[in-house]
C-alpha cells in the first residue's frame, strides 16, 4: 500500500526545503506586481514583496490556479494515489472552495479519484505546523485516517497570535477603517490579532511592540499546554531579528526547544506588510508523538 500523498498550498509558508524533504506537493497561490504573475514560493521571494510594499507599491494577490489544481487532481487519480490536500482558510482564500468543486469534476472522469480536501481554518506557520505534521505521520506510513483525524486536531487547536507594523496594509485589505490607521500610525498602537474559526481577529490594542510582544508571552502561558515540548512557529515579515528575540523570550520562559522560523510569504505578506510577526502553537497536548528535532 502506497503512502498517503500530503498536498497544500502557499498559505501554509512553508519553506521549499521542508515541502521537498517530505515529498509535500505545493499549490502556489498567486502574485500580482508590476502588472506580472508569479507563483508563489516557486517564482518569487517574499523579500521582493516587502521591498516592493516599501517604496509604495501594492501587490495584489489571487488563489491557486484551477487548471493547476484540475492538473494534479487528476494526475493523483490517474496513479490512485490516497491523497489529502490541507487547505489554506477558505475565510482568508477561495483556494478551498475551488478545489472542492474541482474535485467533483475529476470524480466524474475518474471515480476512484481517493482525495480527501481539509479546510484548515489555519495560516502561515500555523497552517504549515499542521501540514508538516501530517507529512510526518505519511512519511512513517499512517493511515489516512490517522492522518485526516490528526490534521482536524491540529487545525481545531492552532493558536495564532500576530501583530503588524504599519495598520496601513490591513486598512488596504478592508480589515480595519481608514480611521483606525491612521489613530494606530499617529500614536504608534500596535494591534493583536488571532484567528478564530479560520477568520482574522483583532483581540487587543497596545501602545508600542515591547509592551505587544510581553503580552503574547503572557497569552502563550494562559493558553498553550505542553510548551517546551511543542514545535513552535514564528514567522516575520522580512523582521528576522525581531523573530529571534521573541523565539529566545519563548526559550527563557517556557524552556521550548522546537521552532521553526521563516519569512512571512509573498500571499500573506502582501496584505500584512513588512515587519509583521506572528506566533503559532497548540492549545492542547497532541494527540500522537513523533520525532520533531
Amino acid at each position: 500500500m502506497s503512502k498517503v500523498k500530503i498536498l497544500t498550498d502557499s498559505g501554509s509558508d512553508l519553506p521549499l526545503t521542508f515541502l521537498n524533504e517530505y515529498n509535500v506537493t505545493l499549490l502556489p497561490l498567486q502574485v500580482h506586481l508590476d502588472d506580472k504573475e508569479y507563483e508563489d514560493v516557486i517564482a518569487i521571494n517574499p523579500k521582493v514583496i516587502y521591498d516592493a510594499m516599501r517604496s509604495g507599491k501594492a501587490p495584489k494577490t489571487s488563489q491557486v490556479s484551477p487548471n493547476t489544481i484540475k492538473d494534479k487532481f487528476t494526475e493523483l487519480a490517474i496513479q490512485k494515489q490516497p491523497s489529502v490536500y490541507i487547505a489554506f482558510s477558505s475565510e482568508l482564500s477561495g483556494t478551498y472552495q475551488t478545489a472542492v468543486m474541482i474535485r467533483e469534476q475529476v470524480l466524474e472522469d475518474y471515480p476512484e479519484l481517493d482525495l480527501t480536501i481539509i479546510d484548515s481554518k489555519c495560516a502561515s506557520l500555523g497552517h504549515g505546523l499542521v501540514v508538516l505534521h501530517a507529512a510526518k505521520l505519511a512519511e512513517n506510513g499512517a493511515s489516512k485516517e490517522t492522518i485526516i483525524n490528526e490534521v482536524n486536531h491540529y487545525c481545531q487547536h492552532m493558536e495564532h497570535l500576530f501583530t503588524v507594523d504599519d495598520l496601513e496594509y490591513l486598512r488596504r485589505g478592508g480589515r480595519v477603517s481608514r480611521a483606525s490607521a491612521f489613530v494606530g500610525g499617529l500614536l504608534n498602537v500596535k494591534p493583536l490579532l488571532n484567528v478564530e474559526d479560520g477568520k482574522l481577529i483583532p483581540l487587543e490594542k497596545h501602545r508600542g511592540r515591547k509592551k505587544l510582544f510581553n503580552r503574547i508571552i503572557e497569552l502563550m502561558e494562559e493558553r498553550g499546554v505542553n510548551l517546551e515540548d511543542q514545535l513552535i512557529g514564528i514567522s516575520h515579515g522580512d523582521d528576522e531579528e525581531t523573530a529571534l528575540q521573541i523565539k529566545q523570550s519563548i526559550e527563557e520562559k517556557f524552556g521550548s526547544k522546537h521552532f521553526l522560523i521563516n519569512m512571512v510569504g509573498s500571499t500573506i505578506g502582501a496584505h500584512s506588510g513588512p515587519g509583521t510577526i506572528a506566533i503559532f502553537f497548540l492549545n492542547e497536548k497532541a494527540n500522537t508523538q513523533y520525532d520533531i528535532s
